[in-house]
C-alpha cells in the first residue's frame, strides 16, 4: 500500500492520537456484504466532528453568532482491506499540516486485529458564512489544531 501522501508508512501511523470508535452497521454494506466504498468518507466525516469536538474548535464554529464554519475542500480515501457487517473499527484522526485557512487532515482505520483497513486525507477551509471566502486561523485556533496531533491523552 503506497498513497501519495504518506512517505513512510510506520512513521506516518505514529502520528495519530485521537480515534472515534465505529460499529459497522448492515445498511453500510452493498450486495458483495463488505462496507460501500462511499462509507469510509461518512465514518472521515464522524472522526473529524468528534476530533474538532476534542480539541474545541467545534465548539466555536456551533456558537449562534458565529460567522465561520468548516467546509470540505477535497477527500482522498485509499482502501486496503475490505470491512464488513458487525465489524469494530477505529477511525483515527491527525492533524498534517496547517495552512492559513485551511488544514490537510489524515485518517487511518483500522479494524479489531489492529490491521489498516482504509487510510485517507482531505482538506478543510475555514470559510466565513458572509462571504463563503476562506477565513484565517487565528494564533488559538492553531494551537488547538496543532495539540490535536501531538496530545497522547486522546488515544
Amino acid at each position: 500500500m503506497k498513497a501519495a501522501y504518506i512517505e513512510e508508512f510506520t512513521h506516518w501511523q505514529e502520528g495519530f492520537e485521537f480515534y472515534a470508535p465505529v460499529h459497522v452497521r448492515f445498511s453500510e454494506t452493498d450486495m458483495f456484504g463488505h462496507v460501500n466504498n462511499t462509507v469510509p468518507i461518512a465514518y472521515f466525516e464522524y472522526a473529524r466532528i468528534e476530533f474538532m469536538k476534542s480539541i474545541g474548535l467545534m465548539q466555536s464554529w456551533l456558537q449562534k453568532d458565529s460567522d465561520l464554519i468548516p467546509v470540505v475542500a477535497d477527500m482522498q480515501v485509499d482502501f486496503v482491506r475490505q470491512v464488513f457487517f458487525d465489524e469494530q473499527l477505529k477511525v483515527y484522526v491527525k492533524v498534517a499540516s496547517i495552512g492559513n485557512s485551511s488544514a490537510d487532515i489524515h485518517y487511518w482505520v483500522v479494524n479489531d486485529k489492529s490491521q489498516t483497513c482504509f487510510t485517507g486525507r482531505g482538506a478543510i477551509v475555514q470559510i466565513s458564512k458572509t462571504t463563503g471566502k476562506g477565513s484565517p486561523w487565528t494564533p488559538e485556533d492553531k494551537k488547538m489544531l496543532g495539540a490535536g496531533s501531538l496530545t497522547s491523552s486522546r488515544k
